[in-house]
């Protein structure tokens, strides 16, 4: 049988989405219980997630999480919950962000704009995922763990509070990785590009700039998931970032923001 034809263990496995209800994390949540393994779908919309749990491939084995993951309290309602519901979590997916808007430069940005953002994408991130380690470790089960970060890790996108994030978040990738590793758990991070979904509405234009010629979707990011979770697929790879962009990233194309309101 292809390698590729069983990526997971569905026997043994199971995962824990974050920021399921729509997006990236929805694409992948859906796509790991295709796979056949039972999946936390984790949103602060009740109602997104419930639709995205409805359009998965195999909806009994996804189970609806809605919470406000900026809160520690959020955070380990949601770790029990995921135990109870699923058992031993082994796969964590950190797709959860809260919506960006282009007008929160720096000068515009406020401090609990700045604070959610950076309470949702780095304190949750980092609690789930040593919260979970631990759980693995002292099961002495391996895991897989991916967080998403941006483009903008290392590329300002004039949103400093989304930009300064998401390369916290790059570095946080490293750093479990690096103590992770001797457990036989394995931190990665996707870097998409631009990807038309979770809020984000691209000027068509865009396409230009990108080698591949179209906008990303979320269906794109999918497939690399689940290859990077896959610890059947990816066993000897940790500490990277997978970037997802058409090549994007090839190009530079923010120019600074206006500032007529000065």
């Amino acid at each position: 049988m292809s390698l590729l034809n069983t990526p997971f263990d569905p026997a043994r496995e199971a995962a824990l989405v974050t920021g399921a209800g729509n997006g990236i994390g929805r694409a992948i949540a859906q796509a790991l219980v295709g796979e056949g393994l039972r999946t936390v779908f984790a949103d602060v919309d009740r109602e997104r997630v419930a639709a995205a749990v409805a359009a998965s491939p195999r909806p009994e084995l996804a189970v609806p999480w809605v919470g406000d993951l900026s809160t520690r309290e959020a955070c380990d309602a949601l770790l029990a919950d995921a135990q109870a519901a699923v058992g031993q979590v082994t796969h964590f997916v950190h797709s959860a962000s809260p919506p960006r808007r282009e007008t929160d430069h720096a000068f515009a940005v406020s401090r609990e704009t700045w604070q959610q953002m950076h309470a949702v994408n780095i304190d949750a991130g980092f609690h789930l995922a040593r919260e979970l380690a631990r759980k693995l470790i002292a099961a002495r089960e391996p895991g897989s763990f991916l967080l998403l970060t941006s483009l903008h890790a290392g590329t300002p996108r004039n949103l400093p509070h989304y930009s300064t994030a998401k390369a916290a978040m790059a570095m946080l990738v490293r750093e479990l990785a690096k103590t992770f590793g001797r457990f036989g758990i394995r931190v990665n991070a996707l870097v998409p590009g631009a990807i038309a979904a979770g809020g984000f509405v691209a000027d068509p234009s865009l396409a230009k700039h990108i080698p591949l010629g179209r906008l990303g979707r979320s269906e794109d990011l999918a497939p690399m998931a689940l290859a990077v979770l896959s610890n059947r697929v990816s066993a000897y790879v940790t500490g990277a970032a997978i970037v997802v962009d058409g090549g994007l990233s090839l190009t530079n194309w923010f120019d600074p923001p206006e500032l007529d309101d000065l």
